[in-house]
C-alpha cells in the first residue's frame, strides 16, 4: 500500500508564505493532487500536476499564490496566504491521468491519501 506523509504545515499571518512537502513510500507515475478541507465545509482540491507533461491545475482561489511542483517530493508552495487559506491541507496520487481540472480536482478519483497537515493563517 502507497504512503503518502505531508510536511510543512504551520501557523502564519496573513500575507505570508507556506511551503507543503509529500514524500510517497514509492513512485507514483500518475497525477497527484493537494486538497483542503476547512472545519464545517467539504474537501477541495487545490491543485493538481500530471507524472510527465502536462497541464497543471489549479482551483481559481489559488490561482497566481500557489504553485505546485513535483520531484523527489512533491511540494505546494503557498504564498500570500489568506485566512480563507485555513485548513487541513492533503496530498493525493492516483496512477492513472490528471485528464482534466474537473477531474483533477475531484477527490472521488483518488487512491492515496496522506494524514493531513495544519495550515493556519491569521493574525
Amino acid at each position: 500500500q502507497v504512503r503518502l506523509v505531508e510536511s510543512g504545515g504551520g501557523s502564519v499571518q496573513p500575507g505570508g508564505s507556506l511551503r507543503l512537502s509529500c514524500q510517497a513510500s514509492e513512485h507514483i507515475p500518475g497525477c497527484m493532487a493537494w486538497f483542503r478541507q476547512a472545519p464545517g465545509k467539504e474537501r477541495e482540491g487545490v491543485a493538481a500536476i500530471p507524472g510527465f507533461n502536462g497541464e497543471i491545475y489549479y482551483a481559481d482561489s489559488v490561482k497566481g499564490r500557489f504553485t505546485i511542483s513535483r520531484g523527489k517530493t512533491f511540494d505546494l508552495q503557498m504564498n500570500t496566504l489568506e485566512s480563507e487559506d485555513s485548513a487541513i491541507y492533503y496530498c493525493a496520487g492516483r496512477r492513472g491521468l490528471c485528464s482534466s481540472s474537473e477531474r483533477a480536482l475531484s477527490e472521488n478519483n483518488y487512491s492515496y491519501w496522506g494524514q493531513g497537515t495544519q495550515v493556519t493563517v491569521s493574525s
